[in-house]
């Protein structure tokens, strides 16, 4: 059973935290994704990308797909969501060191439609503390509400239960 975050991390601001687009923009969450629902998926580590990279095609599908005739039937996305949404490789410590190369690496197997909603962080702070991160092995996942505060958190490999609740908990708002 993966790790969940602590339920304490609840309620609590989103901390700030300064990152980087894929054209090296400045982008500071939550700061720039008020007003909207924020979903964030964070990986500190390869094997925590490797679970990340599981969950882009569904959540992008369900998120970000708009549903047309001809896509219907291949994604069928019946709701339009209109949120903020964000996928996170975190280089901190000693994965700093070879941040450039693995941006690069990234960037040259990811789609050019997912471009808008990758960022890269790094830095020396970790969030440990903030998120309440115990496995650097497993990827985080964060709804933030219009005020950046955390309504929700989960972590760990895919699960269409796991997507289902992200789902139920930007509805019910």
């Amino acid at each position: 059973m993966a790790f969940v975050p602590n339920r304490g991390v609840l309620g609590n601001v989103f901390p700030a935290m300064e990152c980087e687009d894929y054209n090296g923009k400045k982008v500071n969450l939550p700061a720039e994704t008020m007003g909207k629902y924020t979903l964030l998926g964070m990986a500190f580590s390869n094997d925590a990308e490797n679970d990340l990279k599981i969950w882009i095609n569904p959540i992008y599908n369900k998120f970000v797909v708009k549903a047309d005739n001809k896509n219907a039937d291949v994604f069928d996305v019946n709701y339009d969501y209109d949120i903020h949404l964000y996928f996170i490789p975190m280089f901190t410590g000693a994965n700093q060191l070879t941040s450039k190369s693995s941006k690069e690496k990234i960037k040259s197997h990811t789609e050019k439609e997912l471009f808008p909603h990758l960022l890269f962080y790094e830095g020396g702070k970790t969030y440990k503390e903030e998120l309440d991160f115990e496995k650097r092995s497993i990827p985080y996942f964060f709804v933030l509400d219009k005020n950046g505060k955390i309504v929700y958190a989960t972590s760990g490999k895919y699960d269409g239960k796991k997507l289902e609740k992200i789902l139920d908990v930007i509805e019910e708002n």
